[in-house]
This record gives structure tokens, C-alpha cells and sequence, in this order.
């Protein structure tokens, strides 16, 4: 049997995942890639630090180069996260021919061009199925079993933090600083829980989905975000009442050949799929004009489901190291797409207000709206005989443009006492 030595390059939640499924898989591993995998060194900051695994003190280091210098490793595994050492290191593993493996979202979707070309020049494969949705084979998936598609739609839950405070709030009627709490205490959030209650990890995963998707490079500025800290239990109960679930979804559409990118708060139709994802899964629904709608569901996160999706890129590369396998759409736009300005999008709209309970506001809001071509599908208020009172309006399908034009007027009147919301709805298929 062929041994095959691994660089490991960090110790945390996905470190110690890789670790235990090689060591409990290994007599499988063996039978479906040919060689025993063999976790060799692993990098550290801290050799003497209490661990939740049992290792070898041995093939403990503190010095990168103990592994990059080291020409019986073929394999780099890469589980830090962020930006730098990891890219670094990525590269420089490279450059020493060794093949790499990484989950660093934040990585693939910043550096994915410069890691993918160095992979490209130095012959060797960097696999990241792991830096989306967790074990979910949703990248294997674009680049190998949906090749035959033109891709139309990429829209998923693709953080499974913000998707277990959403959950929380809609099946205990909780706010959302209690949901964040017990998901800190659950140790899904952390405690700067910023990357995911603002967006940005969603908007990463969202920056590599579209790449791969569309054949094209997507910069994460060209992504809109908005994050879920102004999402209330009233805006929930509303929600409930109009026969939708708010889930946090990153968006990728191609539209007329532009790409429409968002990553914000949506209300999905209760009977949708995505609206039954709860907890911290994740679920992708793609759309291809050959296979139709299908939809990729599973644990987002997590060491054990992210350690497989890692452990599954090095049997690949062991699979393919005599006919290696670039993925290197990140790298040139081969079907070159604009990309489309916010304001163009179109869909429909929850918005809800605070207003003084006077006569007259009612038409003086909707008279806005007309002058800006914003059709009114519903209005509902709650509230009789107060000073202030909630005003919810659902638009017909409108463009973001005009709404946004709206509510500029709207904040401006005197009757008006706050804009609190805009929810984009989206009537998904695969009903």
C-alpha cells in the first residue's frame, strides 16, 4: 500500500475534524484512494496547549518551514482562515510542489485568482470544497457534475449562524440579541459575532458560488450585503401572517447577462424548501437550463462536516495526481458578464413604517410611492387611537430604484416617524 504524508496547518474546530476522520476512516481511505493517508506534522501556535484530540506531541510544531521544507509531504492542508499567514503558506507550499487543500472562504474569495494561477504554473491541485456549506458538495458539484448546465441561479442559506438566530426567533418569538446569545453559548457565534450577523462570511461563500457558477471573476465589492441586526420579532410575526419565513440568502442570478448579486434578510414563502432550513444547515438551490431546479442540503458547518468535505479534496487529489485537475475560473472571466447596479433589481418588497395616527398619512405615503411608479399589493395596520401606529405595505414586483427613491421622500414628511424596515420577498420556484 502507497503512504501519503499530509502537512496539517492548524489545530481548530476543522484541524481537529481532519484529524479524527483520518484516523477513524483510515482502512476506508485506503480502499477508495489507493494510498494510507498519514497526518505527518501539524502546525501550531502553541505546543503545549490542552487539546479536545489526542495527538502525537511529536508532529507538533510552532515553524511552518519544518513542513514546507519537508520533501516526504505532498500534501498541505490548509484550516487556518483569513488572509495572511494562510495565503502565504498556501503559496509557498506551491512553490515547493506540494499539493494543497484548504476551507479558508475568505481566502478563495479574495486571493482565489493568485492561489489558483500559482496551482496552474507549479502543476500541482488546490481542492477548497470545504470553504463552502460546510460538507456539502456544493463546489464539486458546479465544477464537475453540473458542467453540462448553463447555470441561471445560485441562491442558498449559506451561514448556518445567522440561519440558528433566525430559527430561534421564529419558533420562540425571541429578539434578536437573546437568539445571539444562545447561539454564542452553543458556540455556533462568536464572540465577535460581526463576519456572520453582518453578512460578510455569506457574502464570501457567495463571491466563490457565482465564480464558479457563471464562468466568471466576482469581486466581493460588486456583492450587496446586508446583514440581519435590524431583523425584529414584529417583523417575524409579520412574516408569519403574510405566509413567509425570513431566512439571511445569498442571491446569484444571471439576468439579461448581467449577474445580480445580494446577500441580505428575504422573506421565502413558508412552503418553500429554503423556508424549512433551520437550525445552523445549510441549503443551495441551483437552477440549470439542462437539470432544472435541484437543491443541496446539509450541515453548513462544523468540524465534522467540513473535516469530511476537506478529507474528501485530499482523496481527490490522490485520485487525479497523474492527470491533475485545475479549477481555475477564478483566474479569467471565460463568459465575461456585467454586473448589474442594485437598483435594477426587481422583486417584492415588505416595508414597514411608524407613523403618526392622523388622517390623511395613509394617502400621502401612497401617493409617494405612485409618483415613483411603486404599486401597493396589500397595507395593513396595526395600532387604533395612538399617537403612533405600524403602517406594513407589500409592493407589487417593483425595482429596487424606485423603492429606494421612495423611501427618501418618505423619511422627509413630518407624519412619518421612522422608515424601520425593507424586507426584499422572493416567490422562489421549487415549490
Amino acid at each position: 500500500m502507497k503512504k501519503v504524508n499530509i502537512g496539517l496547518l492548524g489545530l481548530g474546530n476543522v484541524g481537529r475534524g481532519v484529524w479524527n476522520i483520518v484516523e477513524e476512516n483510515k482502512d476506508e481511505l485506503k480502499k477508495r484512494s489507493g494510498y494510507e493517508i498519514n497526518i505527518s506534522k501539524i502546525l501550531v501556535k502553541d505546543i503545549d496547549k490542552q487539546r479536545e484530540v489526542d495527538v502525537p506531541k511529536e508532529i507538533l510544531t510552532t515553524d511552518f518551514n519544518k513542513i514546507l521544507e519537508d520533501d516526504s509531504i505532498d500534501i498541505v492542508v490548509e484550516v487556518i482562515g483569513g488572509i495572511e499567514p494562510s495565503v502565504d503558506y498556501m503559496i509557498r507550499s506551491m512553490k515547493k510542489k506540494k499539493h494543497v487543500v484548504t476551507a479558508n472562504k475568505m481566502a478563495i474569495a479574495t486571493k482565489g485568482s493568485t492561489l489558483l494561477r500559482t496551482s496552474r504554473e507549479e502543476g500541482v491541485m488546490l481542492f477548497y470544497e470545504g470553504s463552502v456549506g460546510g460538507g456539502i458538495p456544493i463546489i464539486n458539484g458546479l465544477n464537475e457534475n453540473l458542467v453540462a448546465n448553463k447555470i441561471e441561479e445560485v441562491i442558498g442559506i449559506i451561514n448556518g449562524t445567522t440561519n440558528y438566530i433566525l430559527s430561534k426567533m421564529t419558533r420562540e418569538k425571541v429578539s434578536f440579541e437573546e437568539a445571539l446569545k444562545e447561539a454564542q453559548e452553543k458556540g455556533y457565534a462568536e464572540a465577535d459575532p460581526t463576519s456572520d450577523v453582518e453578512a460578510f462570511d455569506p457574502m464570501y461563500k457567495l463571491c466563490i458560488l457565482s465564480s464558479l457558477a457563471f464562468d466568471n471573476v466576482v469581486n466581493i465589492s460588486y456583492i450587496h450585503r446586508e446583514g440581519i441586526t435590524n431583523i425584529k420579532p414584529i417583523d417575524i410575526e409579520y412574516a408569519r401572517e403574510l405566509g413567509y419565513v425570513i431566512k439571511l440568502l445569498g442571491i446569484a442570478k444571471d439576468v439579461d447577462g448581467e449577474l445580480e448579486l445580494r446577500v441580505h434578510p428575504t422573506m421565502v414563502p413558508a412552503n418553500h424548501p429554503l423556508a424549512n432550513v433551520n437550525d445552523s444547515f445549510n441549503a443551495v438551490l441551483i437552477k440549470g437550463n439542462a437539470v432544472g431546479e435541484l437543491m443541496l442540503y446539509g450541515r453548513g458547518a462544523g468540524e465534522l462536516p467540513t473535516g469530511s468535505a476537506v478529507v474528501g479534496d485530499i482523496v481527490s487529489i490522490l485520485r487525479n495526481r497523474d492527470n491533475p485537475l485545475y479549477y481555475s475560473k477564478f483566474e479569467e472571466a471565460t463568459i465575461p458578464h456585467k454586473i448589474r447596479d442594485i437598483n435594477k433589481v426587481q422583486c417584492e418588497y415588505y416595508i414597514r413604517m411608524t407613523v403618526k395616527d392622523k388622517p390623511g398619512v395613509l394617502g400621502e405615503i401612497c401617493s409617494i410611492f405612485g409618483k415613483n411608479n411603486v404599486s401597493m399589493l396589500s397595507v395593513i395596520q396595526k395600532g387604533r387611537r395612538e399617537e403612533c401606529v405600524s403602517l406594513v405595505f407589500i409592493t407589487h414586483n417593483t425595482l429596487e430604484g424606485n423603492i429606494r427613491k421612495s423611501m427618501d421622500k418618505v423619511s422627509l414628511s413630518n407624519d412619518v416617524v421612522k422608515v424601520e424596515n425593507v424586507i426584499r420577498i422572493e416567490n422562489l420556484g421549487l415549490q
